[in-house]
């Protein structure tokens, strides 16, 4: 193809997308007063979790493949361009907090590198081998899982991201906003959620991008109750990095046992501020190096070393 006919052929591409559409009936939106454009937004952003609903089961396959890798010591990497880089970006920083987990356990890959979280890297989204060459930076194994992600399902610095993936037996993933799309062909698991055209004819920031954000929190967090980090609906990997979450650990304690002030205090003392061994000390009535090993034994599930401990 020569170099006069790829923005013709791209432009054949983009109208082809669902998430390109134009709609007619909101071409004078710009006419209209303040209330009325944030209510059809707002309507808009209804239609989003319904969205989502329709692809739960391939979501769920999706969590229990990368929970089953990352038992084993694997790694959960999102790649993508733009608003999709940034939305992995965002989910792989807040689960070191959130999860304790380690430092390259969740990893967020986008085009154009730290630079384009604030500002654009032109041409970083249209290559392939700039994902090759990231990815391959990572050294990814069999028991990693590689997520592109890409509204349109056909940025090549996604597609390039699974297909390196994929040649070097990683689990892949793709999360695009269309139907048929290239990028969820080419993973072994695609999510697709189509959310229909947007209010700004091409604009994939706004109901792509709150769908996508959706679907990234459910395959991190349900991954991470998977992997024992949750008791319940209790955060107790949480990593007491700053006085709000000291805070928060000592109220999880208290919800998971009912234990008064001092006591929390000391378990937490204990366990060296560990608010998961802090509430098996309080609750199976052992001391922090016996709550350490337990939790070593049963792969850091609370219930499961709770339960070893009862006859």
């Amino acid at each position: 193809m020569n170099s006069a006919s790829r923005p013709r052929d791209l432009q054949s591409q983009l109208a082809s997308l669902t998430t390109e559409a134009f709609r007619p009936e909101l071409a004078e939106i710009d006419r209209l007063p303040t209330l009325d454009i944030a209510r059809l937004m707002n309507g808009e952003d209804t239609a989003v979790p319904a969205a989502v609903a329709a692809r739960l089961p391939e979501i769920a396959a999706a969590v229990d493949a990368t929970a089953e890798r990352m038992a084993r010591g694997g790694r959960l990497i999102y790649a993508g361009a733009g608003t999709a880089g940034r939305l992995g970006v965002l989910d792989a920083s807040e689960c070191p907090p959130t999860f304790n987990t380690a430092p390259g356990q969740v990893v967020g890959l986008i085009a154009g590198g730290p630079r384009a979280m604030v500002a654009s890297v032109e041409g970083a989204e249209d290559s392939r081998e700039l994902a090759q060459a990231d990815l391959a930076a990572l050294a990814p194994t069999p028991d990693d899982t590689v997520v592109g992600v890409s509204a349109s399902g056909r940025t090549p610095y996604a597609l390039g991201a699974v297909e390196y993936a994929r040649a070097r037996g990683a689990l892949t993933v793709g999360v695009s906003c269309n139907a048929g799309s290239a990028l969820a062909a080419a993973a072994e698991h695609g999510i697709e959620v189509v959310v229909g055209p947007e209010l700004l004819t091409g604009s994939t920031r706004l109901k792509a991008g709150t769908a996508q954000k959706l679907v990234l929190n459910m395959l991190s967090t349900i991954t991470m109750i998977r992997l024992g980090k949750t008791y319940g609906n209790l955060m107790v990997d949480v990593r007491a990095s700053n006085e709000k979450l000291r805070a928060r650990s000592r109220r999880i304690v208290s919800l998971a046992t009912g234990a008064d002030d001092d006591e929390i205090e000391r378990a937490l003392a204990a366990t060296g501020g560990e608010v998961k061994h802090a509430i098996l000390v309080l609750l199976a009535g052992v001391d922090g190096p016996a709550a350490a090993r337990l939790l070593e034994e049963s792969g850091g599930h609370l219930r499961a070393a709770l339960a070893a401990t009862r006859p």
